[in-house]
């Protein structure tokens, strides 16, 4: 436990704030992967609502939530759903009660570190299966690597790299998992922003293969970050067993409330769907016109870029643009990335037009100093 390194996320709105004094409506956040739109309405509206329960413990079982996720999901029940405070409880929750000391985990890099994080906790082996210059996994290549392993960590789409595989290529890997008997953690988190999303989830598998569990979030396209509420898709099971181990009354009230009308508002989500997608393409057309930028395919609501042409590096470009209130995540703290990397959220076109601005103004001013 001594050994283990604190994980670095983006949004670190309040670090800025307190380094810099700036009041939090001036900063600009490009480093958090979250709806630029917030929250619904109609999830504030239910706050409003419940707040008069924070007196009560929260149903420990999130009865009226699992029964709104499945709704939300068509052909599961709420059986197989497990609700963590964050996704990120539910990836350290699977990794203490599936991994033993010594017990090997496969993971791609980069990707997010909470998974290499929660395997070493454990006590865990982490190897790491590097991704070619496209940031794309070599199927036949990892399917080889799978041996031994007791769980394997997915992200797709993958952040940062915002790439996404196939549901056959995904298949394969979950297939091979179940003759081999280890399973397959899939970290499904942005998966809302991705066209036609229904082709790529795996979220309809799982009574089909008891070793694979799916993530998903209430941060991301729901914008709840805040509220820390994530849940998994399983086997029964295996939900049920998560269940049993996790901390009792995890997800509060305003929480749980928050979460329901969140999924009942299918009008927001459409309109947020719809922003991602014109203003990611406005995004990766700006981004490639600047001088010095390699810019990725994007299929989440966020871009990566790498910068090494442009004569900074990510740590001095981040510095730069904070005397914007500008915060864009320096991505050299994810595995297989180097100090060149940066990873920009897609934000509103008002936000977005100033990024670019900023951007070339830093740059710019670089080529003078």
């Amino acid at each position: 436990m001594r050994d283990l390194k604190p994980c670095v996320h983006g949004g670190e709105v309040w670090e800025v704030m307190n380094m810099l004094g700036l009041k939090r409506e001036e900063i600009l956040d490009f480093s958090a992967n979250v709806n630029p739109l917030g929250p619904s309405p109609l999830v504030l509206e239910s706050i409003k609502n419940n707040l008069a329960y924070i007196s009560y413990y929260p149903d420990l079982d999130c009865t009226s939530l699992k029964e709104a996720i499945t709704k939300y999901l068509g052909g599961i029940n709420k059986d197989n759903v497990v609700l963590g405070n964050g996704s990120t409880e539910l990836i350290h929750l699977f990794a203490e009660v599936f991994l033993e000391r010594g017990d090997l985990s496969l993971i791609p890099a980069p990707t997010f570190g909470e998974y290499e994080k929660a395997v070493r906790k454990m006590g865990g082996r982490p190897k790491h299966i590097r991704l070619g210059g496209d940031f794309h996994i070599d199927l036949a290549a990892f399917l080889r690597e799978m041996e031994g392993a007791k769980i394997i960590f997915l992200c797709n789409p993958n952040n940062p790299t915002s790439m996404l595989m196939s549901r056959k290529s995904l298949l394969k890997i979950v297939e091979k998992a179940f003759e081999g008997e280890t399973l397959v953690f899939l970290d499904e988190s942005f998966i809302e922003f991705v066209d036609e999303k229904e082709r790529f989830s795996l979220v309809s598998e799982v009574e089909n293969y008891p070793n694979l569990f799916v993530l998903r979030s209430f941060t991301k396209i729901f914008g709840l970050a805040g509220l820390r509420v994530g849940y998994g898709v399983a086997h029964s099971e295996v939900a049920n067993l998560l269940f049993r181990t996790k901390v009792p009354w995890n997800i509060n009230c305003l929480a749980q409330a928050a979460a329901i009308a969140a999924l009942n508002d299918d009008e927001y989500l459409r309109r947020t769907w719809k922003l991602i997608k014109s203003e990611r393409a406005f995004l990766l057309r700006e981004l490639r016109e600047i001088n010095g930028f390699k810019v990725f395919p994007a299929h989440a609501n966020f871009i990566l870029v790498n910068i090494r042409d442009s004569g900074l590096t990510a740590a001095e470009l981040k510095e730069r643009l904070l005397k914007y209130g500008i915060l864009i995540r320096d991505c050299s703290s994810f595995r297989g990335l180097g100090e060149y990397y940066i990873r920009i959220a897609v934000r509103t076109r008002r936000e977005n037009e100033r990024l670019i601005k900023s951007l070339k103004e830093v740059l710019n001013d670089s080529k003078n100093d």
